[in-house]
Parts: C-alpha cells; structure tokens; sequence
C-alpha cells in the first residue's frame, strides 16, 4: 500500500537547498510507492505546530524554479527535540499516513532524524527516515562534501579577489583589511577564500580557522610583514576563531541556542580595532553574514546538480527500505572529478563535526595546501575570474 512521504528543510539555508528539495518532491511523485507529498513548514518546529502543506499541488513550473531558487522554501529551523517531542511528531506521522521522511540539513538535523528513526523503530511504527546533508560549513563526516559547500566557496573565493582589489587601491587610506566568514567550527569556509589566490600578491595574505589558536602578537607580526611588502594586507578570519586562551575572540558573553552553539560576536571587529591601536594601521572588516551562505550569483553548478541528485537518492533509499541513514557523496579515486551516492548511519554522523584535515591544514603561511585546491577547485562548478593587474612601468616626470 502506497504511503505519504514528507520532506522537511531544518538549520541554516544555503544557495542549493531547495535544489535537494526539488529532488524529492520530483523523484517522490514519480513513484507509485508514494500515494503523495507532503512538506513541513519551518521543519520540525512546524511540525510540532501542526504545519505541513501538500505539496502535490504546486505546479510543475513553481516546482522546476525551486533549483535555483535560495534558501529554503519550507522554512527551516534550529530546534533541539525535548521529552516527548519524538512520541508527538510520530503520532503526527501516523495520522497523516507518512510512512517516509526525508529530513535536508546538518550536524543537528541528524541528530533529529537519528532520533525520530530510533523511536519509531522502538514502538514498531512502520516509518522510514533518511537524511540530506546539507551545510556550507562542509564539516559532516561519512561524507566527501556537503551540498551548499560549493557555492559558498565559490562566493567568498570570488568576494576576495574583490575585496583585494579594493585594498589594493585604497592601501594609502585603508591598507588593512579584515574578513570574517562562516563555516562554525571548522575551517573548509576561511579555506576556500584562497581559492582565487594566483600570486603572492593576491589575498588572503593570512587565514585564521578555528582549528588553530591565534596568538595575537603572532597575527600582529605577520600583518604588519604583509603591508611592509605589498602596502595593504587582507586578512581572513572564521568566525569561531580562537585565541592563544582557546577563548573566542570577540565573545564578550556565554549566549547559546538550544543545541548548545555559542552566539558569535564578531572577532573581525575585535581584531580591526586591535591592528589599529597596536600597529597605528587603518583597518576596516567586511562581516559578509548570510549573504555568503545565500548567494544566488554563485550558485555553483556542480554543487546544484549534487543537491538535487542528494533528493533523488534519498528518495531511492527509502523505498529501497532504507532507514536511520544519511545520503553521502563519494568521490571515487583517479584522474577527474566524479561524485558518486550511498548511504552513511545517522549514529556516525548526529553531532559530529569534521574539522579541516591536516593534509588540508594551513601550513607556516597560513594558505592551504595544493591538496586541499586539488580538493575544492572541483566543486566550485567553473573557473573563477581573474582579475587584470597593470604592470606599472613608471616614467620620470
């Protein structure tokens, strides 16, 4: 008998999250095993509220302009499930006729779906969960690269050869230049901005990831370096990033969410205001936020077509009868780049951060290794610009 399949989007959206979801729906509604679609409004804090939609009767076109459409178009969430929360959600379940659910998110929505798949198999509801990895902080095990990855990296590599331009210009003025970026508390984001980076001259000059402490008088050091040489210095920093204390810089209060992430507090304010007083420099700091997550300009084709392939291989995991797993990307070994789907156990992957590898890990300079380009210059679906530098032959006057 042919049952209800619903899809929910949960965490922070990114560039490509509806392309995921319009895997779903798509692969979903094509199958007999599937008696209709059904989406939770704002995921599983929706649900709990009681909302979901049919999703059967959007219309195909609607349906087609969600691949390339941002964000997410379910509403997403950021809740941590409380006592009994797992007993009224499968009740919901049961009485709306869902016998599959497909959850898009990371760390934390894993760790919901673990725990929805886990109950319901402990009370013999017949309910097959999986999920969809879905993070541009890239830092989910069991898994090559997450959905959302690509494109942001794609932006924030593009938004600094911009940024370098900018201070290059304006060195007499502003020659410091600081940019925060996202990706928690890993380093895949802060990594990526390197990814433009052809010569020396080209930012970022230093990168500072959370998986290394920063000494400040240290950063000071090679900041002042850099503008000594080139006369401007552009400096990326993530915004986990942590002092020689382990203490994170620029985190002047304890404020968390419900899954125990700390608010952050800018720390490229922190260390503008710091490179200033100490070194007598003009610093400014661009603090992208969610634009960089978000950006529909960098949508990175690769990263599009993986997410939507994530939707349509989750879909065949469930009816395959498939439960408690997440959809993994795999690249196989060998020259070129292929992206290639199986499944991973929640248990492995609920909670979990994958932080930057060493192979990957910035060396004495602080840039990544060739290894980690080797890594990220496939994903980015394309090559990046590449801006004009003029010679500057003098002439007396």
């Amino acid at each position: 008998m042919a049952a209800r399949l619903l899809v929910g989007q949960s965490g922070g959206p990114t560039a490509v999250m509806n392309s995921s979801l319009l895997g779903v729906i798509e692969a979903a509604l094509d199958r007999s095993e599937v008696s209709n679609v059904l989406g939770a409004i704002d995921g599983i804090e929706g649900l709990l509220e009681g909302q979901a939609i049919d999703l059967g009767h959007e219309d195909h076109a609607t349906l087609r302009a969600l691949r390339r459409t941002p964000s997410a178009a379910l509403g997403s969430c950021r809740y941590k499930l409380q006592s009994g929360d797992a007993d009224r959600l499968l009740d919901q379940l049961r009485r709306l006729g869902v016998g599959y659910f497909a959850y898009i998110g990371g760390n934390d929505s894993a760790d919901t779906a673990h725990t929805l798949a886990r109950r319901a198999a402990e009370i013999g509801q017949d309910l097959r969960v999986i999920a969809i990895p879905k993070t541009i902080d890239n830092d989910l095990p069991s898994t090559d690269h997450c959905p959302g990855y690509g494109s942001i990296a794609r932006f924030v590599a593009t938004a600094l050869q911009d940024v370098g331009r900018d201070t290059e210009a304006m060195h007499r003025l502003d020659p410091v230049k600081i940019v925060e970026v996202m990706g928690r508390n890993a380093g895949w984001v802060a990594a990526a901005s390197a990814l433009g980076k052809r010569d020396g001259r080209d930012p970022p000059h230093l990168i500072c990831p959370p998986e290394r402490l920063l000494d400040l008088d240290q950063f000071l050091d090679s900041v002042q370096a850099v503008q000594r040489r080139l006369g401007h210095a552009v400096i990326v920093v993530a915004e986990t990033v942590r002092g020689a204390d382990g203490a994170l810089i620029g985190a002047d209060r304890d404020v968390r969410d419900s899954f125990g992430h700390r608010r952050l507090v800018e720390p490229a304010r922190k260390l503008a205001a710091l490179v200033e007083e100490r070194l007598g420099l003009r610093a400014r700091y661009d603090r992208p936020g969610t634009i960089q997550r978000m950006s529909s300009p960098c949508q990175s084709e690769v990263d599009l077509n993986e997410a939507e392939a994530a939707g349509r291989h989750a879909v065949d995991a469930l009816l395959a009868g498939n439960t408690d797993q997440m959809v993994a990307l795999i690249r196989p070994p060998g020259p070129g780049y292929r992206c290639d789907f199986g499944l991973a156990p929640l248990s492995a992957v609920a909670n979990v951060e994958k932080p930057l590898p060493p192979a990957f890990f910035p060396g004495d300079d602080a840039l990544p290794t060739p290894a980690f380009r080797a890594y990220a210059e496939p994903l980015l679906g394309g090559p990046l610009p590449e801006h004009a530098r003029l010679q500057r032959v003098f002439v007396k006057i």
